[in-house]
């Protein structure tokens, strides 16, 4: 099986390994279901990243030849597959939004995955699972590029924006471990 490449994908570690963008009042770690006020649902997963009033953006940028892959293993083309798991508050309205990016040794883009932004009204009472692969895009892997956050939408101080939990981003050899299509894949579950 795969491992996760990101560190601290679900805040045990609070906000360890995470480069941050901190608006409003930057990012809070919570228990689950802390101030959402509803439990998310997910194996193994006990905290979440909340949110403020302006932009929050948390970001990890993965060395894969540091992580012991080779550079003959990346010009193989693995399958690159994101998982990120969000939800708003039955109080507020927020905002969703993420980047990845798969970058060369020269830290250029050579494939993205940037979906527009996801807006969740209040009692939006959903857990909703993103998932994207990367195929087919050519020699030269060597950086993954991870972002994502968001923000409430009444502008209140403290942490009613959006909550992540559950970040992913896992290589598959094409054709020892095959996955599905490139294309994003958008899943909600009821809470």
């Amino acid at each position: 099986m795969a491992r996760n490449l990101l560190k601290n994908p679900s805040g045990e570690e609070l906000l360890e390994f995470w480069k941050l963008m901190e608006g409003g009042d930057g990012w809070k770690v919570e228990d689950i279901p802390g101030g959402s006020g509803h439990d998310i649902k997910l194996v193994g997963v006990r905290k979440y990243f909340a949110t403020s009033f302006q932009l929050c953006l948390k970001s990890q940028l993965i060395d894969l030849l540091a992580e012991g892959y080779s550079a003959e293993q990346l010009d193989s083309e693995p399958v690159v597959a994101v998982e990120d798991w969000y939800s708003g508050r039955k109080d507020c309205g927020s905002v969703y939004q993420i980047t990845v990016h798969l970058l060369n040794e020269n830290k250029e883009v050579i494939a993205r995955f940037e979906p527009p932004q996801q807006f969740l009204k209040v009692n939006f009472l959903l857990l909703f699972q993103v998932i994207h692969t990367f195929s087919h895009y050519g020699r030269g892997l060597r950086f993954v590029s991870f972002e994502h956050g968001g923000k409430d939408t009444k502008f209140w101080k403290g942490w009613y924006g959006v909550r992540v939990t559950g970040s992913s981003v896992k290589l598959f050899h094409p054709l020892k471990d095959p996955l599905g299509s490139d294309g994003p894949t958008v899943k909600e579950e009821g809470l």
